[in-house]
């Protein structure tokens, strides 16, 4: 997935957060042995000075050099490569004394070293030139938080997909339903596929829409889920409430940028000419953007053309694969 900018902010401040965390606890520590060994720190001090003074002569050397109208190369003598290894010696030896006064006090040999939240990073979010596995976790927590999906995901997914439910040809319908979605998940990244559920209440039509959604965040796809109610709520702020457009703009935008749109329970929102309307241009934009969308509805194919006029429907039929899910209500055979 191609990160927006705001996302990609988002998950930046996360790192300079965790850099300034580290810092901070790094100087707590420093203090921490300082205070508790002053032989440390006047080591440290030693070391410190030491670099300086090797600078200052490398750099004292290398300008003489260069007025001589000599090379670098041409003026490494036996002196310098004597005077390099003892600057390396005296400071090995400060390296060994400092880890010692650390162990002596009482602290562990590295409590000093540099610290991470990732290691292979060092909290900058690449690593051998490409993206850290830690950046592309944020991405997915990210998206996940952004999905309004992690209650239904939790319980809704395949790990918990079960076939007990159905006989005969509800459990044919089921079948085919997740062999569909299945089918979805594997070609979401080179195939523009759109999904309707549809059939009576509780028999697994948002149960495959979380499931689908899960398997799609984790592979780093932006997912935004609605309710019926909620989108068209939303469409209707953005349209006639001036004040709310600007703090509305990124979830409209979201909703018709992001990789997968849900839309859940179709049908039980107001319907109206504004809704119509609105509902047709989702779906054409989504369409013309190769964006994938789900709905899910109790309605049934009749309802459908009745409440969305013809031309909505027709929008349905020819670029959504729909399923018809039946059976009984899951919700109240598992509470019986």
């Amino acid at each position: 997935m191609t990160l927006t900018n705001s996302q990609f902010d988002s998950i930046q401040r996360e790192y300079d957060a965790a850099q300034l965390k580290n810092r901070q606890l790094l100087e707590k520590r420093r203090q921490e042995v300082f205070a508790r060994c002053p032989a440390y720190e006047e080591a440290a001090s030693e070391v410190a000075s030491l670099s300086v003074r090797f600078g200052k002569r490398m750099l004292a050397e290398t300008m003489t050099a260069a007025q001589d109208g000599q090379s670098a190369q041409e003026t490494q003598s036996a002196e310098e490569v004597t005077s390099a290894e003892a600057y390396h010696e005296a400071l090995s030896a400060l390296s060994q004394k400092k880890e010692r006064l650390l162990l002596e006090a009482g602290f562990p040999a590295d409590y000093l070293e540099p610290l991470y939240d990732c290691a292979d990073c060092q909290d900058t979010g690449f690593a051998h030139g490409r993206r850290c596995r830690c950046f592309e976790q944020k991405i997915i927590n990210l998206l996940y938080s952004q999905s309004n999906l992690q209650k239904l995901i939790a319980t809704e997914n395949f790990s918990s997909l079960s076939y007990a439910y159905y006989q005969g040809e509800d459990l044919e319908n089921f079948r085919k339903a997740v062999e569909t979605s299945l089918s979805f998940i594997k070609h979401f990244s080179d195939d523009c596929r759109n999904l309707l559920f549809f059939g009576a209440v509780g028999t697994g039509k948002s149960f495959l829409s979380g499931c689908i959604a899960k398997e799609i965040l984790d592979r780093g796809f932006s997912v935004v889920y609605f309710s019926a109610s909620a989108l068209f709520n939303l469409l209707s702020r953005y349209s006639f409430e001036a004040g709310s457009k600007e703090m509305l703009y990124k979830t409209y935008e979201d909703l018709y940028n992001c990789d997968l749109v849900i839309v859940d329970d179709l049908g039980t929102e107001l319907s109206n000419s504004f809704t119509n309307s609105q509902f047709f241009t989702f779906l054409n934009e989504r369409q013309l953007a190769g964006k994938s969308v789900i709905i899910s509805t109790n309605l049934s194919l009749e309802e459908l053309k009745i409440r969305y006029s013809e031309r909505i429907f027709s929008r349905l039929t020819g670029n959504f694969t729909f399923r018809k899910l039946s059976g009984p209500d899951i919700r109240t055979c598992r509470n019986i």
